[in-house]
């Protein structure tokens, strides 16, 4: 699996970074305009006060279009992305949107009930790039704001989204840069395991620098591998649940 992969990636790995497309520039988030709906796939970033929602924005949602390109038969708009508030009527048209560093995020008044109207309908988020119990106990507590009657349950490798495309035997994808050990919890309906997942948190975790480095080399290609092959798996269990 690891052969098929490396070679899909080599695309991946190639390709000039599309910073300069997006409009972002040194070390503040400039976003350029989200392109229209069309019905295609498009990696969607939940922005909050905080510059932290931009962290690894906007290779690593780039890089993470292309690769579900690549590797899936998901329509996708290759190239662009989106940057959305909880307040933005264009939520709805997304089936899953990422929010990055959770551990500084917070929900404006009113976009907890939007949250909980888009999660309940269908609506899937991930969260990434967090570390310790500060950063998930404010990540927790903003989702409590939304879902006050979930909670979060641990997950493990052999959970269905870890097998929805690449069948992970293993969850070896270290933290890059923090010596942590990354643990993977979900949200589901009913807070039954067994049913729709709407929320995925990777905790001590941050796949997205994985992503977001790939064009140049930082990281082992077999590590870099495994982060697109967990994110791969995310969205096609998400679009397909």
């Amino acid at each position: 699996m690891f052969a098929r992969l490396a070679v899909l990636l080599i695309g991946v790995l190639v390709l000039p970074l599309w910073a300069d497309a997006q409009g972002f520039f040194g070390f503040g988030p400039r976003v350029a305009k989200n392109p229209g709906y069309d019905s295609r796939f498009v990696f969607t970033r939940m922005r909050y006060p905080s510059n932290s929602w931009s962290h690894d924005y906007p290779s690593a949602d780039l890089y993470m279009t292309e690769a579900l390109d690549d590797m899936t038969r998901v329509p996708v708009n290759r190239g662009r992305s989106n940057v959305l508030t909880f307040s933005d009527a264009e939520l709805f048209t997304n089936p899953i949107v990422y929010v990055s560093e959770p551990g500084f995020w917070a929900l404006q008044d009113g976009e907890a009930a939007t949250l909980r109207a888009y999660l309940l309908k269908g609506g899937f988020i991930i969260f990434d790039d967090f570390e310790g119990d500060a950063q998930w106990r404010n990540m927790a507590a903003q989702m409590s704001r939304a879902l006050p009657e979930h909670r979060f349950l641990p997950i493990d490798v052999s959970h269905s989204i870890f097998h929805a495309l690449f069948d992970l035997k293993v969850l070896t994808v270290p933290h890059p840069s923090v010596s942590v050990t990354p643990a993977f919890y979900a949200i589901f309906e009913d807070n039954n395991p067994k049913g729709r997942m709407i929320a995925l948190a990777n905790h001590n975790s941050d796949l997205a620098e994985y992503w977001e480095w790939s064009a140049r080399d930082v990281f082992p290609v077999d590590v870099t591998s495994g982060a697109y092959e967990m994110g791969v798996n995310y969205i096609v269990y998400a679009m397909t649940h």
